[in-house]
């Protein structure tokens, strides 16, 4: 059975904020809104957190899981981002944007994607998200909240509720979440490639919808 945490969206209170990175410290998976889509989120360190977002997602090894970090000096440590690549990212974060980036030593295997070797890593605006992860002292691994067979990600606590009681540790309840998800961007490459639209602008890269 879930816990339900009722957090203040701008305003996050510091017990429910410790509660529940001690909740993510002991393995649980938490449905955490942000400032795009409500996402899975829990520690990476917990091998059984890949099993079961995929289980709940219904994606395979295949998907990119996001690492959700504080700021650009915790990207640079998860990942390989060269001069050109950071001036990009300083210039959009935080914001709605996931950034698919070479995965560094840092980082376990089974967080990268099994042939490109790269992971999926943003810096949100959420300030429940940002007191989490200072809270913690360490990145989220994260995971868009759209179940199969949906068009959209959950946006509402009482629904994810309803749908996944049984199958998250705790679902944080910050009134109505948004159902645009974060722009996707291919930084691997020599020019940025666009992955998925979302709700990130596409103009600083130089790209068309």
């Amino acid at each position: 059975m879930a816990q339900l945490f009722q957090v203040h969206p701008e305003h996050p209170q510091p017990r429910l904020i410790k509660q529940a990175a001690e909740i993510a410290r002991s393995g649980g998976l938490i449905a955490l809104p942000t400032d795009s889509a409500y996402s899975l989120a829990g520690v990476s360190g917990y091998a059984p957190l890949l099993d079961r977002i995929r289980r709940i997602r219904g994606v395979d090894e295949r998907h990119h899981f996001t690492l959700m970090c504080r700021d650009l000096s915790e990207i640079a440590t998860y990942a390989r981002v060269d001069n050109s690549q950071y001036r990009l990212l300083k210039a959009v974060t935080p914001g709605a944007y996931t950034f698919i980036l070479e995965g560094t030593r840092e980082l376990p295997r089974r967080l990268l994607h099994p042939k490109r070797k790269t992971i999926g890593l943003r810096v949100p605006k959420s300030a429940i998200a940002l007191a989490l992860l200072d809270e913690l002292n360490e990145p989220l691994l994260t995971s868009t909240l759209i179940l199969p067979g949906d068009e959209a990600p959950l946006a509402d606590a009482d629904e994810i509720r309803t749908r996944l009681e049984k199958q998250v540790d705790l679902i944080i309840d910050a009134g109505r979440c948004g159902i645009d998800m974060t722009t996707v961007i291919n930084l691997t490459s020599v020019e940025p490639e666009l992955v998925r639209a979302g709700q990130g602008p596409l103009e600083p890269f130089g790209l068309d919808g």
